[in-house]
């Protein structure tokens, strides 16, 4: 079964997301995976592979931070390169989503007399068939 769209565009743009709350600070996975559920209703279990895919196209870097309740916290924070996709990711953004609201947005306009009249042509021929 095809995936929706909605489901497409969340997956198009959770680098994206996951880039922008790095940006406003360091966070460990389970946050990020909470906070995207919470805004887009991202699913948890595809933080966990993003952040590794991240990591290895060094995007981000990982340090850990000792927890007084349980084991050490592994935090992801944007290193430069990670700065320069959330720059350019942005303005791919901002660019697409305009297009996309200048088509939905647009007001509409009655079609051409001559799509009426390629119409009536069309449904004539139809009726001439059905009648033989």
């Amino acid at each position: 079964m095809p995936e929706t769209i909605e489901i497409q565009l969340k997956k198009g743009v959770l680098t994206l997301c996951v880039l922008a709350l790095l940006n406003r600070h360091d966070g460990y996975a389970y946050e990020i995976a909470s906070t995207l559920s919470d805004a887009i209703d991202m699913g948890e279990g595809t933080i966990y592979p993003l952040m590794r895919r991240m990591q290895s196209d060094g995007q981000v870097e990982t340090y850990l931070v000792e927890s007084p309740s349980g084991p050490s916290r592994k935090y992801y924070r944007l290193t430069d390169a990670g700065r320069r996709a959330l720059s350019a990711q942005t303005t791919e953004w901002r660019t697409f989503a305009r297009a996309v609201e200048s088509i939905v947005d647009a007001p509409a306009h009655p079609a051409p007399a001559h799509a009426n009249q390629i119409a009536d042509v069309t449904a004539g021929t139809a009726e001439r068939g059905a009648e033989q």
